[in-house]
């Protein structure tokens, strides 16, 4: 069969699921996965033809893509800050939007470490310098594929990375994408919300907790309610906050004074964690926008 007919099936089978646009990427996703062509290759040979052997693994995509199982789970990896990573059911397939918080976080690192370096330079004659007399620390808490805590690790190689999940599983996963990605990540399996919590003092601590309501559930589309991880996404209608209140709590014993909180969230509870941040005695808290104009960052300053 031709690819290009094989491009008008998914489109067909598609169509009442997805607009054009993501139809087209699944296709082209698909077959740089399992062929190993890229998304031109149409254009410059618009007659190619497969065999039914090559054409096999296209529709079983297809026939997964029906049931809108995500394409991510399909394929076995997805795409965060220019690294690959592994991603299956067990874990959340990394968002955009965490990637704006990544960055807001280096950012602030950055312009901490020059604003240091321009108040030593006299005395210390342009020599380098640590934040701390221990390595600069972060902890992630909720790390699920590791997305965040290897995306920090590997932008601040001399920084000591720790990631905290409550998930074997998913543990599993975020390891192996350390390992890929060539950084050194500490994890730990453990439950933020269990009283008996063990760890060091750290100079950030970051989290993209669960927080979608239940009551919010028949607003998420199948493809993401269906299949990824439930108890990374969805917490009680009656306390939303309860990670937040916990890591929160967390903070206060692991957090180094003018420490850094950082925290994704809830579009419509931002303004009830800021409110729980400030009874907690946090400082300069800012609410951020994320480039859907949603507000889904936090972050807050220890005393």
């Amino acid at each position: 069969m031709l690819l290009k007919d094989i491009q008008d099936i998914f489109r067909k089978e598609l169509q009442q699921l997805y607009s054009r646009e993501e139809i087209d990427s699944f296709f082209h996703r698909s077959v740089e996965h399992f062929l190993g062509l890229e998304r031109f290759v149409l254009v410059l040979r618009p007659h190619i033809s497969l065999t039914k052997e090559e054409e096999q693994p296209l529709f079983e995509t297809l026939a997964q893509l029906k049931k809108e199982k995500p394409i991510q789970y399909i394929l076995g990896k997805a795409h965060f800050m220019d690294m690959e990573l592994v991603v299956n059911e067990n874990v959340l397939i990394p968002r955009p939007e965490t990637e704006e918080l990544v960055q807001w976080i280096l950012d602030d690192v950055v312009s901490l470490k020059s604003e240091v370096r321009s108040q030593r330079k006299d005395e210390k004659k342009g020599e380098d310098f640590t934040l701390h007399p221990s390595p600069f620390s972060i902890l992630d808490i909720g790390t699920g594929s590791g997305c965040i805590a290897i995306a920090l690790a590997k932008h601040l190689p001399a920084a000591r990375v720790v990631a905290l999940d409550i998930s074997e599983k998913a543990l599993e996963v975020a390891s192996d994408n350390a390992r890929n990605n060539q950084v050194d990540v500490e994890f730990i399996q453990q439950d933020v919300l269990s009283p008996e919590l063990e760890l060091d003092e750290f100079d950030v601590i970051v989290s993209n907790p669960p927080y979608v309501r239940e009551k919010e559930k028949d607003q998420m589309k199948n493809n993401v309610k269906a299949f990824e991880p439930y108890i990374a996404l969805f917490v009680p209608d009656d306390d939303p906050l309860k990670f937040y209140r916990a890591i929160i709590q967390l903070a206060n014993s692991h957090l180094r004074q003018k420490g850094k909180l950082y925290f994704e969230v809830n579009q419509y509870l931002g303004e009830r964690a800021r409110e729980l941040l400030k009874a907690h005695d946090f400082s300069e808290i800012e609410l951020r926008k994320d480039i859907f104009d949603n507000h889904r960052m936090l972050k807050a300053i220890k005393k």
